[in-house]
């Protein structure tokens, strides 16, 4: 139940839910809107042409849906053209479909490529080709779809990616976090399976690419966006960028951790408070707890005696995971617990993004008085 109470309170799954509860919508209203209202015989564009025009931003929605109105265009004048010379056959069927797909192949077309395609060749078999009505029909038909999906995502609800950006971020942050956790009991027990470890942290470079996506798409999220608490959401976000830097340098710092291990053995002489030291890491890190990792911090900085060279390694590399990991704990857009930004005034919203920023500034001045001082 504590796992489901979780899920159900992921920005990520209620924007996708709300974005296919819109293109549902969307793709009923154009239907009935060229049915009822307009009178269209077989109005089967309409709901299409909606599916395909609500998108995950409402910048993204309107770029496509031009590119959309212009594919369908083609693809309805290349059906009528073909089905008025060559009639409809397998002739005129593949000279349609090669017509179409060498046009959006186009960089102009290149996001719609099989749009112009996917219109001819319903428009052509369907025999509408030799209606000019009923060509205008299929026109006003497809526009009325995508007209109708610009307005759902503009008017109701716009999209905002800024709390499935700071999500994505959180998790992999506790990944992190329960990878340590993991290679320090696996280093308890002997069983230290370093490839195993290794694969872990490919994984979470994936995630980081994924998060840089979600990042991307908040930004864009936030053009056109008609919402008036868009603007000072996503200025929360603009530490977001820093703190993806930072969990890049954290992986690769695992990543070299494990190999080094894996190089030199798993149960060398003198580990037993640097293992200590690197599952009160994980716990601190997953839990998001600043303090406690300053405190493993300030632990790996006090004498610990003959190190050898591949002990001394891993200090360091844990060292870099923790410098890393205290800006991405302290940042307040990536916690769980921090305060919604829609539950904030306008100037608390404002100043969770300032104090962002601010931190994530301050960590770096750190970072360059500790380079300084070594």
């Amino acid at each position: 139940m504590a796992r489901l109470a979780e899920r159900l309170r992921d920005p990520v799954l209620w924007s996708d839910v709300s974005q296919l509860v819109k293109t549902v919508a969307a793709a009923m209203i154009a239907w009935v809107i060229a049915a009822q209202v307009f009178g269209l015989v077989q109005p089967f564009l309409a709901p299409w042409a909606a599916l395909l025009t609500v998108h995950a931003t409402v910048y993204r929605t309107l770029a496509r849906g031009a590119q959309q109105v212009a594919a369908a265009v083609l693809g309805v004048l290349f059906a009528w053209a073909a089905g008025s010379t060559l009639g409809i056959n397998v002739v005129s069927l593949g000279l349609v479909l090669l017509a179409a797909m060498v046009a959006g192949s186009t960089r102009a077309l290149r996001a719609e490529s099989t749009t112009a395609a996917a219109t001819a060749l319903m428009v052509l078999l369907t025999g509408y080709a030799h209606s000019g009505s009923m060509l205008l029909g299929r026109l006003l038909d497809t526009a009325i779809g995508i007209g109708v999906g610009l307005l759902v995502n503009l008017l109701v609800w716009p999209p905002l990616g800024d709390r499935s950006a700071a999500r994505k971020v959180d998790i992999i942050d506790d990944r992190i976090g329960d990878l340590l956790t993991d290679m320090a009991r696996d280093l308890a027990h002997g069983d230290a399976d370093a490839e195993a470890w290794v694969e872990r942290t490919r994984e979470l470079d994936h995630d980081i690419d994924d998060a840089r996506a979600l990042v991307r798409q908040a930004r864009e999220s936030g053009r056109l966006n008609l919402r008036r608490r868009a603007a000072p959401r996503l200025r929360a976000t603009e530490a977001l960028g820093a703190l993806l830097g930072r969990l890049e340098q954290a992986v690769a710092e695992l990543r070299s951790m494990a190999r080094t291990i894996g190089r030199h053995g798993s149960r060398p002489a003198g580990w037993h408070w640097w293992r200590d030291l690197l599952e009160r890491a994980g716990e601190a890190i997953s839990a998001a707890d600043a303090r406690a990792i300053a405190q493993v911090r300030a632990a790996l900085d006090e004498p610990s005696g003959g190190l050898r060279p591949s002990e001394g390694a891993l200090v360091v590399n844990l060292a870099n995971i923790l410098d890393a990991m205290d800006a991405v704990a302290d940042a307040q857009p990536v916690r769980e617990r921090a305060p919604a930004p829609d539950r904030l005034g306008r100037f608390g919203r404002e100043r969770l993004g300032r104090a962002a920023v601010g931190r994530m500034g301050a960590v770096e001045t750190r970072d360059r008085q500790h380079a300084a001082d070594r």
